[in-house]
């Protein structure tokens, strides 16, 4: 590569103003800008391209939608009473708590397609909930609801997901139908690891909920557990759009929230909305830098000479996997998951294809390793969001979660070369691919 072509200097400055602290998104627009000049292009194409994709992608009005039902369930009781269902159900095993945090990460996972939601949403709860009275490590809750966390962007929905429909044209429905095994093999690798740590360390085991006040929680949580098949069904059943079942999303929560347990005050409702508006911009103003970048990526044909050059290398299907899942991995402890999929997962799509890679299978791939970023450190936001909750040292809670980590890149390697776990049920409910 020219280290004096327009496309060089474009990297060196939208790597440049990163580091200098400017929003990643903000760099990118910046950086296209900078090469269209140099290019001696129209610099209004770049406010073409962000208008054109911003406003005709009708799928990129779920991801607000998605985290505003996210806030609805907050800000409300419904977490609280998916708590104690999650509670009646396995706390009483040893390790019973640190296992109720990945089973509320599972059904919180049906409702909110974020990983930071349910992060920020359960994190304190979880916190203070583990460490009473000495039961758990900070260190080690801390590490745990971070790790279970990333259970929430791959079963279905998922807002990394509809980002990557966006980029590959692949179908979100399928793809949701795609992420549910993976999901549930990430979440058993979790309990495994607790299972065998409990036993190790000698963590407690919760008094035992009465079998005879189980039906009294299941009932008081059913709205909250029923919000993933309103969602899904809707989907599904070819009521709605994922956009649109994302708005019945939002619009459930509120009800239930407000309407069935009266749990929500107006106050509450406004920081809902300011906080999702607040989370939406910053995702908006990301997906806007890429497309720009991606229009130069385009002009500069990069996807298709990556394309040459990695058929040059004579590269099998299984290689090239191993090669974008290395790279993914990488990359997630130095840059941010939705740059990621913005901008880098659109270069290897071309590849794929020509490999006969399925592009449900090669998403959910994706999005699982990017995900894996989000506990990897120096970056692992989710590390320092609960660094931040916990108070924490991030050294300490980083090495509670290596265990963790290691145990999700072996699933990881089982989406990656059985693609049945990921393609098994969207077959089964019509994909062709």
């Amino acid at each position: 590569m020219n280290l004096a072509s327009p496309f060089s200097l474009s990297l060196v400055a939208i790597s440049a103003l990163a580091f200098l602290g400017l929003p990643i998104g903000h760099s990118m627009i910046a950086g296209s800008i900078l090469y269209l000049l140099l290019a001696g292009q129209d610099m209004g194409t770049a406010a073409e391209q962000l208008l054109n994709g911003m406003y005709t992608n009708y799928v990129i009005l779920a991801v607000p939608l998605f985290v505003l039902a996210a806030e609805f369930m907050n800000i409300g009781s419904m977490t609280d009473r998916l708590m104690a269902f999650c509670n009646a159900l396995v706390g009483r095993f040893r390790g019973g708590l640190a296992q109720v945090n990945i089973l509320q990460s599972i059904i919180f996972a049906g409702m909110s397609g974020s990983a930071i939601a349910d992060a920020a949403g359960t994190g304190r709860m979880m916190q203070q909930m583990m460490t009473k009275d000495g039961k758990y490590p900070p260190s080690y809750a801390a590490a745990l609801t971070a790790v279970s966390s990333v259970i929430g962007p791959i079963i279905p929905p998922s807002i990394p997901m509809v980002l990557y429909a966006l980029i590959s044209d692949a179908s979100i429905g399928f793809l949701f139908l795609g992420g549910v095994v993976p999901g549930l093999l990430m979440a058993a690798s979790q309990m495994i690891i607790v299972a065998v740590t409990a036993k190790r360390r000698n963590f407690p085991v919760e008094p035992p909920v009465p079998l005879r006040r189980l039906p009294g929680i299941t009932w008081a949580a059913l709205p909250s557990l029923m919000m993933p098949v309103v969602l899904l069904g809707g989907i599904y059943g070819g009521i709605t759009t994922p956009t649109e079942a994302a708005a019945v999303a939002a619009a459930y929560a509120l009800l239930i929230s407000a309407g069935l347990y009266r749990s929500i005050t107006w106050k509450d409702f406004y920081g809902a909305l300011n906080t999702s508006a607040r989370t939406t911009t910053s995702i908006g103003m990301l997906i806007a830098g890429a497309l720009v970048f991606n229009y130069v990526v385009t002009i500069e044909n990069i996807p298709e000479t990556l394309k040459g050059i990695l058929a040059g290398w004579n590269m099998t299907p299984a290689l090239f996997l191993i090669f974008v899942n290395l790279l993914l991995l990488v990359l997630g402890c130095v840059l941010e998951g939705t740059a990621i999929l913005l901008i880098i997962v659109p270069v290897f799509i071309p590849t794929a294809q020509s490999l006969g890679i399925d592009m449900v299978h090669f998403g959910v791939m994706a999005v699982f390793n990017i995900m894996l970023g989000l506990i990897t450190p120096p970056y692992g936001l989710l590390l320092f969001i609960m660094a931040n909750i916990s108070g924490e040292p991030l050294r300490d809670i980083v090495r509670d979660s290596l265990p963790f980590l290691f145990a999700m890149i072996v699933a990881l390697g089982i989406v990656t070369f059985v693609p049945q776990t990921v393609l098994w049920l969207p077959r089964l409910l019509g994909y062709q691919g």
